[in-house]
């Protein structure tokens, strides 16, 4: 049978609740309310759901670690399920995309995301597929990049964030159902 992970980034607690830096956590979240299920289980510092689809086990998981550590429950997470690196997803903020932009890619460097960063050391590797959500950057430069992220979206920007969580919730649904270069092309191109 085979086995997918799709994993969401972002930092526990209701402090962090719907930051720009959640934007992983929130994907996820969104995915599992229009999908009725939620993150009932938790192993090595992490909520997870488990789905049947068809002859695939599909793992949803939200590191419990903070972000700067989500590489220990996920490198953990699949060792112990034995889950090809080629089934798995991570989704999370990109400084670098303005609000409302998603892209999906095989692989890269981190761009300095902490999160993915401690994902692909611990994992050894950058072939690690991903759902990027812009999150902008601050408007004056000499903001803290630190407090930006931890902010909540702002009301202007809500509209645009919210359309960025659904498309991200498309691509989380046809990852396990579809071929990956055919969502690359679906969705980088919209």
């Amino acid at each position: 049978m085979d086995k997918y992970l799709i994993v969401g980034l972002g930092n526990p607690g209701s402090k962090y609740e719907n930051t720009k830096h959640n934007a992983g956590f929130i994907a996820l979240d969104f995915f599992a309310n229009e999908n009725k299920f939620a993150f009932d289980a938790n192993i090595f510092e992490g909520n997870f759901y488990k789905l049947k689809h068809e002859e695939k086990e599909v793992f949803f998981l939200k590191p419990q670690t903070f972000m700067n550590l989500s590489g220990d429950c996920v490198s953990k997470f699949i060792n112990f399920y034995k889950i090809n690196i080629k089934n798995i997803l991570v989704v999370y903020d990109d400084l670098d995309l303005p609000i409302g932009k998603i892209k999906i890619k095989k692989n890269g460097s981190s761009g300095g995301q902490n999160g993915i960063k401690d994902i692909i050391n611990k994992l050894g590797t950058e072939e690690i597929k991903r759902i990027k959500i812009g999150i902008g950057r601050p408007k004056n430069k000499n903001d803290s990049i630190t407090n930006y992220v931890l902010s909540k979206v702002s009301e202007v920007d809500k509209p645009l964030f919210s359309k960025s969580i659904e498309r991200s919730s498309k691509i989380i649904d046809n990852f396990y159902k579809k071929d990956f270069d055919k969502l690359l092309t679906e969705f980088n191109n919209g």
